[in-house]
């Protein structure tokens, strides 16, 4: 025999393949039984999943069964959560002119509500001033047009100070100059 005949390149196995069985250890008695009761478990599954389509598909149309609006599902939400403030206010952000008139809503802005307080950004400390002096008479308003609104106080700030830290100086001129409109 040569080195690169394909006899030599073979290994030579010692004896005949033991069954996988013996391999794996396996009982063969209970081999079948293993191998059928995962085909029967599977059928199984088939089975119950067919049932239920059909379930669904004689149901369809019964009452109970029909959608339900997204409104009507919100609703069900704001009702039952503590969202229904939240979504007051921002019926109060939304309509703020109406609130406060046109004028006074063109320079503040509803900020943030929080545990029954709301907070109202003012575009200048003059604004501000101005909104301090109404307070009583927004709560009144605000109560007025929004019942079951929990509203313990009312908070007017000015606009929001830029500190060097996020950008209020501008490098390159060397000049201060305001971001945003608030």
């Amino acid at each position: 025999m040569t080195p690169h005949s394909p006899a030599a390149a073979a290994p030579r196995r010692p004896g005949p393949t033991p069954p996988i069985a013996e391999t794996l250890r396996l009982d063969p008695r209970k081999l079948e039984a293993t191998v059928f009761e995962r085909y029967t478990n599977r059928a199984a599954g088939i089975a119950k999943r067919r049932a239920r389509a059909e379930q669904a598909w004689l149901n369809f149309g019964k009452p109970g069964r029909d959608p339900h609006t997204l409104g009507s599902v919100l609703d069900g939400l704001a009702a039952n959560g503590n969202w229904r403030p939240h979504l007051l206010v921002a019926q109060l952000g939304r309509h703020w002119d109406q609130v406060v008139g046109r004028n006074i809503a063109r320079h503040s802005r509803v900020a943030s509500y929080a545990n029954g307080v709301l907070t109202i950004r003012a575009e200048s400390p003059v604004w501000a001033t101005q909104l301090t002096y109404m307070i009583p008479q927004l709560q009144a308003k605000i109560a007025d047009r929004l019942p079951g609104m929990p509203l313990d106080r009312i908070i007017v700030t000015g606009p929001r100070t830029d500190t060097f830290k996020h950008g209020g100086n501008d490098r390159a001129t060397g000049q201060w100059r305001p971001r945003g409109r608030f």
